[in-house]
């Protein structure tokens, strides 16, 4: 039932699709999934909107750090409150599609937002995964974003306050990582981790292809682009940080699902490592880049691993999810 699916990305809204996968399939979830923070349209996963979400305040026409507006932590209105258990509910909604898909004993990685994470966490609980941990991916840099409190005020004319909290700023530390969940199917209650290893070829981890700098890799880790990689997404993630997580948990000829496959990383990734690939984007603009970029691997070096790949295009359900 996989044939139709299997090294291809559709343009559609996963929860369309995930059904007609086969059970017990899929030997890897591997997905830079929204984070739910409003970064962009897609990212909107709530139902609490303004018009000022998405816009720029007057001060901060002009400024490139501030291309778009999200909703303060403290939200707009009372109902902005409801943001997180509607992320975590948008979460469920294919997770639980997913569950019955992935062999026993498979691992996901989900990608989040630091602020958002434990909803996905609780989502994916709730669907029967097990967590195993939360890894850390360190970036190369972060752009810093804290405003100087004494320059607010001062522009207000509250130059004695402007004074007192000189060296404070609005807002966090430099964003230096990102997690990242990694969950578990639960495997046979009875059964040893080993004992699903030989039924179903998942569950271990292969460490001795994975070395970095000669030494076992820690749950931290630092992979940046590289100096030609093609950048298409604003959340793009690094291709060797993607390979790392694909070599790690899975072998040659097996299959990686991403349900948003944004840039086509996952894609890109996996055809590098020999192994099988499923994807879905549901915005047409970024399903194409992805499938320019998966086309340009094909006739690099590299080798896809359907030698008869053919972008597929599925119409859009009129149903809206979010």
């Amino acid at each position: 039932m996989n044939n139709r699916y299997l090294d291809q990305i559709i343009c559609a809204d996963c929860r369309e699709h995930l059904p007609l996968l086969a059970n017990n399939s899929i030997e890897l979830f591997l997905s830079d999934i929204p984070y739910g923070i409003s970064l962009d349209d897609w990212d909107v996963l709530h139902n609490n909107t303004n018009s000022a979400l998405l816009g720029q305040s007057p001060a901060q026409v002009g400024k490139s750090g501030f291309k778009r507006r999200g909703k303060p932590i403290n939200g707009w209105s009372q109902a902005d409150r409801n943001m997180g258990k509607e992320y975590e509910a948008w979460c469920a909604s294919w997770a639980t599609m997913i569950l019955p898909k992935l062999k026993d004993g498979a691992s996901l990685f989900v990608f989040s937002a630091r602020r958002t994470i434990h909803r996905v966490v609780n989502a994916f609980e709730d669907c029967g995964f097990l967590l195993k941990d939360i890894l850390a991916w360190k970036k190369d840099s972060a752009h810093h974003r804290a405003q100087r409190l004494s320059i607010v005020f001062d522009r207000r004319g509250l130059q004695k306050e402007a004074e007192v909290w000189q060296g404070w700023r609005l807002g966090n530390l430099a964003p230096i990582y990102e997690p990242i969940a990694w969950f578990m199917k639960p495997y046979r209650i009875g059964g040893t981790i080993a004992d699903n290893v030989l039924e179903h070829g998942v569950g271990a981890m292969n460490l001795d292809a994975c070395q970095i700098n000669g030494a076992n890799p820690t749950n931290v880790l630092a992979f940046g682009f590289s100096k030609y990689e093609q950048r298409i997404h604003e959340a793009q993630k690094p291709l060797q940080l993607i390979e790392f997580l694909i070599r790690l948990t899975t072998k040659e000829g097996q299959a990686v699902l991403d349900p948003f496959m944004g840039s086509g990383t996952t894609a890109v990734a996996a055809a590098r490592l020999k192994r099988h690939f499923i994807g879905f984007e549901a915005v047409p603009e970024f399903h194409a880049a992805a499938l320019q970029r998966l086309l340009s691997e094909k006739g690099s070096n590299h080798t896809v691993r359907s030698a008869h790949f053919q972008p597929m295009l599925f119409e859009k359900s009129s149903n809206e999810y979010q």
